[in-house]
């Protein structure tokens, strides 16, 4: 498959990503590679991986796997870790593993000393679809997603479908949310095409969506206008995401299972103030309940979880803002929401 060209870098897939990453090493005279894994990446894609990179790295490093581990803790420990093993600023840390460990593995090198090269490569569906591509760094403020983080870009992505053969169905279907995403805010072709195939995590299809995602950033590369349709879904979505991840009763809800629930919603409030129509919004509502189960709130997690929309990164002026669709393909920026609609939007998600 022919590689993206982003920026800064260019996305690799298959065996053009294998060749390339050899390449990179061979002619960059790096001072030592490192290899940042989790527990689970450690298991099922590292022996891989290793073939994969054809050489013997100077140190790998294993954290814990999961979204409540993203934290400057984590960051503290891998820091400590690069500078125990003598890592300098000619080293490269390469990040093998989901969209929490590229997110936290980009966002410790482009700190460790002012700033280090790292190369992404994706193990799960949504960190090849989403989180690896586009450059933002980062990790979570307690239960409040990607806080802290700055947006600097990898030396390439690199990605490997066969990765995908280690994951459960959920995490597939994770990645699936945010792929519908893509058709949603800018290509309503691709929505169709996606939500009748049974074969979405094939390498066509994600190549597809890495590419409306990178021709995005490649517009607004630090999401001053444009690259803010990205985050369709994401206001209420990570809402609740966080809502679940801090609470003790709740069942943790994966990224993709959230943002699933945040495009019904605001595909609802999309509908009564920017002209979605009816047929649309009904549409997006059952495809998302197709492919994912129907989230359970009360009275009282709906005002928790509206509690923390002040927290979203998109807010200005003490305003929420949010990614609304005309119709789908076609999504607008910085739209105020009037606080009576949250609640008329949950009842929405309800109904049966």
């Amino acid at each position: 498959m022919e590689s993206i060209k982003s920026l800064a870098y260019e996305v690799h897939m298959e065996e053009l990503a294998e060749a390339s990453l050899r390449q990179h090493i061979a002619k960059s005279d790096y001072s030592s590679v490192f290899v940042l894994v989790d527990e689970n990446t450690t298991v099922h894609c590292l022996p891989r991986f290793m073939h994969k990179l054809g050489m013997t790295p100077n140190a790998i490093h294993e954290i814990k796997a999961g979204e409540v581990h993203k934290h400057i803790g984590t960051c503290s420990l891998v820091w400590e870790w690069l500078s125990e093993q003598g890592a300098d600023r000619k080293s490269l840390l390469i990040n093998l593993g989901g969209g929490v460990l590229t997110d936290l593995g980009g966002f410790v090198a482009s700190t460790f000393k002012r700033g280090i090269d790292f190369i992404n490569v994706p193990t799960t569906l949504l960190a090849m679809v989403d989180a690896s591509i586009g450059g933002k760094t980062g990790v979570d403020l307690g239960a409040l997603k990607n806080q802290i983080g700055v947006i600097n870009q990898p030396q390439m992505v690199l990605v490997f479908p066969e990765f995908l053969e280690t994951l459960e169905p959920r995490q597939i279907r994770s990645g699936f949310a945010e792929m519908l995403k893509h058709g949603l805010i800018i290509d309503a072709a691709y929505w169709n095409a996606l939500r009748t195939t049974e074969n979405f995590a094939d390498g066509k299809c994600i190549q597809q969506s890495i590419a409306i995602k990178n021709d995005v950033v490649c517009q607004d590369p630090t999401e001053k206008g444009l690259r803010k349709i990205l985050n369709f879904g994401h206001t209420l979505g990570h809402a609740i995401e966080s809502y679940f991840l801090e609470s003790k009763t709740k069942p943790t809800l994966l990224h993709g299972e959230a943002i699933a629930v945040g495009m019904i919603l605001e595909g609802y409030l999309s509908h009564e103030l920017k002209g979605l129509s009816k047929l649309s919004l009904q549409e997006i509502k059952d495809t998302f309940l197709t492919h994912f189960d129907r989230v359970d709130f009360t009275q009282a997690d709906i005002e928790a979880i509206l509690r923390l929309l002040i927290y979203d990164k998109k807010n200005s002026h003490g305003e929420v803002n949010f990614v609304l669709l005309q119709a789908i393909g076609n999504a607008v920026t910085d739209v105020k929401v009037p606080e009576n609609l949250f609640e008329k939007a949950f009842a929405y998600y309800k109904e049966v």
